[in-house]
């Protein structure tokens, strides 16, 4: 969910959200993934918020925000398409996917098109090495792409 929220609905909602998972053990990580699924990005705002209920250093918790790829400090766009920048990947042409990729976005990795539809990110590895190159589209995997399937995700990102 991509929200665009005013700054006291952010520490409101953060806090319930806190408030809802902070007795998990080892509650940060789960508390920064609901909080990302709920604005699309984890917002510096929520940031104080979590540190305070949590007991922690403002900068404990954006090192850890900092130290993971998944989580976003900005927001994306209504999609979000992953390039396996792996080895495998690499191997097996992921090199000129991610370039017929971007050419047909327009944009490079870690931004959003335009229309706001696509933000392209690099990942390092999907787990999918078998089945290189792959690629992620709202958290369905794709494999074994080429020029034409690279072509069908993006028109399916862009819808």
């Amino acid at each position: 969910m991509n929200v665009h929220v005013a700054g006291s609905d952010v520490g409101e909602r953060t806090l319930a959200i806190v408030g809802a998972l902070k007795d998990l053990e080892g509650p940060l990580l789960p508390i920064l993934h609901e909080i990302q699924a709920e604005f699309g990005y984890v917002p510096q705002e929520s940031l104080p918020v979590i540190a305070r209920e949590l007991n922690l250093s403002r900068a404990e918790v954006h090192g850890v925000v900092t130290f993971y790829h998944d989580y976003r400090n900005h927001p994306t766009g209504r999609h979000v398409l992953k390039l396996c920048r792996a080895e495998a990947c690499q191997s097996r042409g992921g090199d000129a996917i991610a370039e017929r990729i971007k050419a047909l976005l327009g944009i490079d990795f870690h931004q959003t098109t335009m229309d706001g539809a696509v933000t392209l990110e690099p990942v390092y590895c999907l787990g999918l090495c078998s089945c290189a190159p792959a690629a992620m589209l709202d958290g369905e995997v794709h494999g074994r792409l080429d020029a034409d399937l690279a072509k069908d995700l993006v028109a399916e990102a862009r819808r």
